[in-house]
């Protein structure tokens, strides 16, 4: 492996490291613009210091209630056990114990807002840095993956609060707590045991579940994996039925999922492993203690109370540490589940508006393209010196061969690429000195293939505007000439489409693409293939529908079939990313050149069709 790499390789680490991820939470637990929630997690730690101080005192009324009860315990107590008997000291114990448990649950009660606050904030943040990358990061993204990874990180926010401040805090406390008491009420042999059995218990329980935190990110990979082909398959449903593919899919997912039970086993027999080890390291260290105190009581050193109450802190400590290995493994998961988020934003967005960006001004809608060199990757371009002035309320078509660069042209104008070289501007403002919101607002399309929202009809059209009236969704459809097919349904326009708007028909759905963008009624439309995927009788009917809509605005249409651009008011012929012939239908069939012979064989093959 290079220098390089291992640069690269150590970085990476460093980025996934559970500093870092601590880093980036602990201004969700303070943050400095919310005071309410800072007030929360004080109250939330009086609350756990108060519960642990009551708890570590609890044993002391046990064994004074144990003394009193034993023959010569009268005499042999303390003045305030003495005092107190064994009946109150019996309710004080129960008492201590009801309080422990109800100012833990009062702790949760003051910390839920922390934790659920926190959760919301930053799946809040992780979504609206989804959408603000790059078109380029989306293509190469596996959704059911990246689902899953946002699933885990989120959840993990909370869990990791809770269990950092919730449970190996005051499992610190308590323990030390406990250990001084041992100390100075018993002897300093006490304490050592004690320390020595933690200390063998934790080195223990930390070795085998750092084993088992990796065998965790293998079944987690491995989980991610198969749920990535389950949802890819799914969201590709139609072509696995096309193909005749689903035992193919399905051997896919099982191999995946193969790989996920081997290591769910690895998980569970590792787990026994742990549990059985933890339960002899901390069964030795109470036994041995229990003999000190069972002779300390034969020799008259201690009481039975003492015998009792060093049981009583032994089982306190064991309860805790018993769910140490458990907390550790779920901590260290949750920092990698988050690390494996905040690598997600640690994502640069590859466009971004310029600190001094204003909003886009429309005083026409002309579009420019000034020398534009453009490719998705370094090592080819797209578009080389592409030179196309579009006049305010002009249509111009652009067509050519696959690959030359048609579909590029619409994303630049979104921005969703910066160009190379040269300028696109929109009635003389260059798109890269104003703000994304603006320039997508006044902008719209009708793609190739309209995708909705698993929702309703009217809420599909709605999305062209958001704050659109039910009377301007329908005066939209009835534009689109859609609305008698909504009325005609069983519910209307709250009938629900299906996921990605699969129970429409393409010719549906294109109506509904249609009406939502007149909705939103842009003065600059874009026009991408948009009825190129539809039969003929559908195009005729939708092209009179995109006319309509196209009058009064500045239109850019990209077409492959040559048929539903003759009306244009200019025709630019691209080639390699190159203009090589422009003008009207009729200038550029008189020319007899690549658009006379693409009309020439598009014609030749629909009378071949016919």
């Amino acid at each position: 492996m290079s220098v390089d790499s291992d640069v690269v390789d150590t970085q990476a680490a460093d980025r996934r490291s559970g500093m870092r991820t601590i880093r980036r939470v602990l201004p969700y637990l303070w943050p400095a613009d919310n005071r309410e929630i800072r007030i929360r997690v004080v109250l939330a730690l009086v609350a756990l210091v108060l519960a642990r101080v009551i708890s570590v005192i609890t044993p002391f009324f046990y064994k004074g209630a144990v003394d009193a009860m034993a023959p010569g315990g009268a005499e042999s107590n303390a003045t305030v056990f003495l005092l107190a008997g064994a009946v109150g000291l019996t309710i004080a114990y129960g008492v201590a114990r009801l309080m422990t448990v109800g100012f833990n649950q009062l702790r949760d009660v003051i910390f839920a807002k922390v934790g659920q606050r926190s959760l919301r904030r930053l799946a809040l943040e992780t979504f609206r840095h989804m959408h603000a990358l790059s078109l380029r990061y989306h293509l190469t993204r596996k959704t059911g993956g990246l689902s899953r990874i946002i699933e885990r990180g989120v959840k993990g926010v909370d869990f990791l609060l809770r269990f950092m401040l919730f449970s190996i805090g005051p499992l610190v406390l308590e323990l030390l707590m406990i250990a001084a008491i041992m100390f100075f009420v018993f002897d300093v042999w006490y304490l050592a045991v004690i320390v020595v059995t933690i200390a063998i218990y934790i080195w223990f329980t930390f070795k085998v579940t750092e084993w088992r935190v990796r065998v965790r990110k293998e079944m987690n990979e491995k989980d991610t994996d198969a749920n990535q082909k389950a949802i890819d398959s799914l969201l590709n449903y139609e072509t696995v039925k096309y193909f005749n593919a689903e035992e193919r899919e399905a051997s896919r997912y099982d191999e995946s999922m193969r790989g996920y039970e081997s290591a769910a086993l690895t998980t569970s027999y590792s787990l026994a492993f742990l549990n059985f080890g933890q339960s002899l390291l901390i069964t030795a260290g109470l036994v041995i203690v229990m003999v000190m105190a069972a002779i300390g009581v034969n020799n008259g050193d201690l009481t039975v109370g003492d015998f009792v109450m060093v049981n009583a802190y032994m089982i306190q400590i064991t309860m805790p540490l018993n769910f140490l290995g458990t907390v550790y493994r779920e901590i260290r998961q949750s920092l990698i589940d988050m690390g494996e988020m905040f690598d997600l934003l640690q994502y640069e967005r590859e466009v971004e508006d310029k600190p001094d960006a204003k909003p886009l001004v429309i005083t026409g809608g002309s579009v420019s393209f000034k020398d534009i060199k453009f490719g998705y990757n370094d090592d080819r371009t797209i578009l080389q010196g592409l030179n196309l002035n579009v006049a305010a309320g002009e249509t111009v078509a652009v067509v050519g061969p696959s690959g030359s660069g048609k579909s590029t042209i619409g994303r630049l104008m979104f921005r969703f690429y910066d160009v190379t070289d040269g300028s696109l501007s929109i009635d003389g403002q260059d798109v890269r000195d104003v703000t994304q919101a603006s320039l997508h607002e006044n902008i719209g399309i009708v793609p190739q293939d309209t995708v909705l929202f698993n929702d309703t009809v009217g809420y599909n059209i709605a999305y062209g505007r958001h704050d659109a009236s039910t009377e301007d969704v329908i005066a939209a459809a009835k534009a689109a000439k859609i609305h008698d097919f909504i009325t005609s349904l069983p519910d209307g326009y709250d009938t629900a489409v299906g996921e990605r708007g699969l129970k429409l028909s393409g010719g549906e759905k294109q109506r509904v693409g249609i009406a939502r963008t007149l909705l939103k009624n842009p003065p600059v439309l874009l026009l991408d293939e948009a009825t190129s995927a539809l039969d003929t009788d559908t195009e005729r009917d939708i092209q009179e529908s995109l006319r309509q809509m196209s009058e009064g605005r500045t239109v850019i249409t990209i077409a492959h079939r040559l048929s539903t651009v003759v009306d244009a008011d200019n025709i630019v012929v691209l080639d390699s990313g190159k203009i090589v012939e422009q003008g009207t239908h009729d200038q550029l069939l008189a020319i007899d050149g690549r658009y006379a012979q693409m009309w020439h064989r598009q014609a030749s093959g629909e009378d071949e069709s016919k």
